[in-house]
């Protein structure tokens, strides 16, 4: 994500920046810890004037966060927060939501698996709230679907083994596993799924498929499906000289929180040019209705709770001949309506 800031900043800047100003970016580690973000932030804003964050990388640092937005008199630009409680119970005026959501990856998922030969699903999701928030959306789209969610499991964060996860799952009987993990968590899991030879009997699905990490577990991630907030091999005009760029800089293609982080970048520079300030109150008027084309396709903030609504892609993780490495291949798109929740909602009707 922080590269992908970084990457946006330079292609700016090189073009004479914005309102005629150079962006400046001030990075700090937050570690992962919402208390160190809230900190961190704070100083920034104290200390060195910031009035726009973005980056902010997990879910629970975005919800400690944003309660202290007004009193900051800063805007908040989320790249990557999945949390679905941030454009609902949770939602703050200065907080905007470029990206996918958790529930609206789930919700592409469940979109596909209705019309999957796939009866009975399991659950297998990380103990904080991204996991249980998903998990939830998900069994709630099994059954409206008319198919049976047999239970879930949940893994503490940093886990290593996942040998009793793994046999639980086997022994559901589930046709499928809905994983919603992230990280060296990811990695781990599905490393050790191909050990147990887990997907023999159970399709693995997962609300992310994070490249990434796919690479980093090479043949095993081979066959997963899953959602994906932003796929390299999307087919579109605008998303074909990003990804040009992208190789030019750093000699590979984007990630998905690469380009997810890329596109809030991109919003955040739409709102600011409208508004014509920085100023926040400004700033925070034009966010609400800003309409970009994206790497993504249309993206069009939505101004009852600020969530961008856009289209939402299906992936099967697929070695092609040629190929050096693995790659998402797109096996089904939804378009924006029926991806995106109503407003301030985290669940859908139909």
């Amino acid at each position: 994500m922080r590269r992908a800031i970084e990457f946006w900043a330079k292609e700016v800047n090189a073009k004479g920046g914005l309102l005629g100003r150079q962006i400046e970016l001030v990075i700090e580690d937050t570690a992962g810890n919402p208390a160190t973000a809230v900190r961190k932030a704070q100083e920034m804003v104290e200390r060195q004037g910031v009035r726009i964050l973005t980056g902010i990388v997990a879910s629970n640092e975005a919800l400690a966060v944003c309660p202290k937005l007004a009193e900051w008199d800063t805007i908040f630009v989320s790249g990557d927060n999945g949390d679905g409680r941030l454009t609902a119970e949770s939602l703050v005026p200065n907080f905007f939501r470029p990206n996918v959501s958790g529930p609206m990856g789930t919700r592409v998922v469940a979109l596909y698996l209705r019309e999957s030969p796939m009866k009975t699903f399991y659950g297998m999701g990380m103990d904080y709230a991204w996991g249980h928030n998903s998990l939830e959306v998900f069994e709630a789209e099994v059954k409206r679907a008319g198919k049976t969610f047999l239970g879930a499991v949940y893994s503490p964060i940093g886990t290593k083994d996942y040998s009793t996860y793994i046999t639980k799952i086997r022994q559901s009987g589930a046709d499928g596993v809905y994983t919603v993990m992230a990280g060296d968590d990811q990695n781990g899991f599905l490393a050790q799924a191909q050990q147990y030879r887990l997907s023999d009997k159970t399709q693995i699905m997962t609300e992310i498929v994070d490249m990434q990490i796919v690479r980093a577990i090479g043949d095993a991630g081979i066959g997963l499906i899953g959602s994906s907030r932003y796929p390299f091999t999307y087919d579109s005009p605008a998303n074909k000289i990003f990804v040009a760029a992208w190789q030019k800089e750093f000699g590979r293609v984007p990630d998905v929180f690469e380009g997810d982080q890329y596109q809030s970048c991109v919003v955040l520079q739409a709102g600011i040019e409208k508004a014509g300030s920085t100023d926040t109150a400004k700033l925070r008027a034009a966010l609400e209705g800003v309409v970009i084309d994206s790497i993504k396709g249309k993206v069009t903030m939505r101004a009852c709770d600020h969530q961008g609504v856009q289209q939402g892609f299906m992936v099967k993780v697929v070695k092609r001949a040629g190929m050096a490495t693995l790659m998402p291949e797109v096996i089904a798109t939804y378009p924006a309506d029926r991806v995106t929740p109503a407003c301030n909602k985290m669940t859908y009707d139909n």
